[in-house]
């Protein structure tokens, strides 16, 4: 039987309550929710969704890394907007990540994210 086992995260976002920020169990890596805030100032990128967006994948990518795996590892994503009408824009960051072969994904309209941001993301990946 795989045990779990939370791993400790120093290179991306902290986590802001009482979760792990990825979790590792078997041949599995589950990456909590990130939300576009820049790890070096702990502040949230604002403005255009592309640009969350993007600040959301590469927190993902670190935390990914230094976890021992990558983006092109992911199997799963979850995609929660604040605005489904960004959802084009999205895609077109999202192929920006994964060009060919991209992982499963599903995308939901949230009625509020943490922070007031328009993007978060949640993924698993193989270690």
């Amino acid at each position: 039987m795989a045990e779990k086992q939370a791993l400790k995260i120093t290179k991306g976002p902290a986590a802001k309550g009482p979760y792990s920020t990825c979790v590792a169990a078997g041949d599995f890596l589950f990456v909590s929710g990130q939300v576009p805030v820049d790890p070096a100032t702990g502040t949230m990128v604002g403005g255009r969704i592309e640009n969350q967006a993007r600040r959301v994948l590469e927190n993902l990518k670190v935390v990914l890394e230094e976890a021992g795996s990558s983006l092109d590892r992911v199997v799963k994503m979850t995609v929660f907007l604040s605005d489904m009408d960004a959802f084009a824009r999205i895609n077109g960051v999202y192929a920006e990540y994964f060009p060919s072969a991209p992982p499963a994904r599903s995308c939901v309209q949230a009625a509020r994210l943490p922070f007031d941001v328009g993007i978060e993301i949640e993924a698993i990946a193989l270690r």
